[in-house]
């Protein structure tokens, strides 16, 4: 059993798409399950999701949403001031966007195993907290 972080894309790639990436993120969801695994994600993932569907006004697809990110095995965290010192050392360390910031201190705040992205310039990336940050696709499970 581990703790997995998953970025806003994977939610994406799981609800919405038929792509390879789609494909992918239902097979890893089905393996969190069966291992047990304990999913988070944070506030600011179920933000980013919503934009879309409720710019469309596609409110079942934003429910569609809502029911995921309130689903048996999943964990939404809030990004609390405990966060905010890691968000300033991650900030300060590299160029990063403070929405891929906010992410990466609130995971490694909760303490995770493995952070899931999709983004190429967190992979490898080291930071405290994290034990490793690595795509969907090359995700060790």
């Amino acid at each position: 059993m581990s703790r997995i972080f998953l970025d806003t894309n994977f939610f994406i790639y799981l609800i919405e798409g038929a792509s390879p990436q789609s494909i992918r993120a239902r097979y890893l969801s089905r393996a969190f399950a069966a291992r047990q695994d304990e999913i988070l994600t944070s506030a600011m993932s179920v933000g980013e999701v919503l934009v879309a569907p409720l710019r469309n006004n596609d409110f079942a697809l934003a429910q569609r949403y809502r029911q995921i990110f309130r689903g048996r095995g999943i964990s939404v965290l809030p990004f609390a001031e405990q966060a905010a010192e890691a968000f300033a050392r991650i900030r300060i360390q590299v160029s990063i966007r403070p929405p891929d910031a906010i992410q990466l201190a609130t995971a490694a705040t909760a303490g995770c195993d493995l952070f899931l992205t999709n983004d190429d310039r967190l992979q490898g990336m080291t930071v405290p907290g994290i034990h490793f940050i690595t795509s969907f696709e090359k995700a060790p499970i």
